[in-house]
């Protein structure tokens, strides 16, 4: 495992495998309860964070991950690429000063570019595509929960964005039932949904996208959802209201899933729209472990991609 990543770049869940995800799941475990233990792979290195997107819980969490290892993080702001110099000479340049970059950035392609131009180690911090540090997180905080993921039935209600594109990635790899339900025309990546849908059928769980959150919700294990509008799309707030209104994880909805259901948000919450202030704050959620185990999972992807 470690010889496998060692040194690599983390874009995407594509490239990993469910062995690989459950390995990164249980030493990210482990290193909750025990702490590094004085494991220091990033002693005397920087590692930059390059956030074109704003963050609260992925900017501190990375920062502090890269702290715990020995490192030291550089929030990178005010560079050229405000001024029109590439992503691509960008990662050359930084690739000779730093020892790693988490990027949090628009499109894939753009993360894609800069890593295949710099030399260092280049984290996906969020693109429009995909979000993978978060799903890992999710995994983590539900296998800590569970005990175990195989089986389990995931209810996603909402947008099909980046968020829904790496449950499905991260569920199908982990044999879990994974059902996504959005509004017509709001459905997660179609070639994503496919390698998704493939992988799942070997692995012994399923993927199903419907525009049905009724359907969705009913004997779900584990219900989650996101804001209804992305950063970069609240040109039309009210518009979203009136698509995702039946999407709302609320009282009614909880009561379609299993009686020991667990609430899952990846934040942040707007109150009221996609989640109810009862949800959220009642005693199915686990909304607040999820958050923190994003620093966890990551402390574990960088032990192994530094250690």
């Amino acid at each position: 495992m470690k010889h496998k990543m060692r040194g690599a770049d983390f874009l995407s869940l594509q490239g990993l495998s469910g062995e690989d995800l459950s390995d990164i799941l249980t030493e990210a475990l482990r290193i909750k309860k025990e702490g590094t233990r004085g494991f220091r792979p990033l002693s005397g290195k920087a590692v930059g964070l390059l956030f074109e997107k704003p963050s609260t819980r992925t900017r501190v969490s990375f920062e502090v991950a890269v702290l715990r290892l020995g490192g030291h993080p550089m929030m990178l702001t005010d560079l050229q690429l405000g001024r029109g110099e590439t992503i691509g000479d960008t990662g050359i340049v930084l690739s000779r000063y730093l020892d790693g970059l988490v990027v949090r950035t628009f499109a894939q392609e753009r993360i894609e570019t800069l890593a295949a131009a710099a030399d260092v180690p280049v984290l996906n911090a969020l693109t429009d595509l995909c979000h993978p540090c978060q799903a890992m997180a999710d995994m983590l905080t539900i296998l800590e929960y569970r005990g175990g993921l195989g089986g389990l039935r995931l209810a996603y209600l909402g947008d099909g964005n980046n968020v829904a594109n790496s449950l499905m990635r991260s569920g199908s790899r982990l044999a879990m039932d994974v059902v996504i339900a959005t509004p017509k025309g709001r459905e997660p990546d179609p070639s994503i949904t496919q390698e998704s849908k493939e992988l799942a059928e070997k692995h012994g769980g399923s993927l199903d996208i419907t525009n049905d959150p009724v359907q969705a919700a009913t004997g779900a294990d584990v219900l989650y959802t996101d804001v209804w509008v992305s950063m970069g799309d609240e040109a039309d707030p009210e518009h979203a209201k009136r698509l995702f209104g039946a999407f709302q994880l609320n009282e009614e909805m909880l009561r379609m899933a299993n009686d020991d259901a667990m609430v899952m948000h990846c934040l942040p919450a707007h109150r009221g729209e996609e989640i109810t202030d009862a949800v959220i704050d009642g005693s199915h959620s686990v909304v607040w472990d999820q958050a923190e185990n994003r620093l966890h999972a990551q402390v574990a992807l960088l032990s192994v991609i530094y250690g």
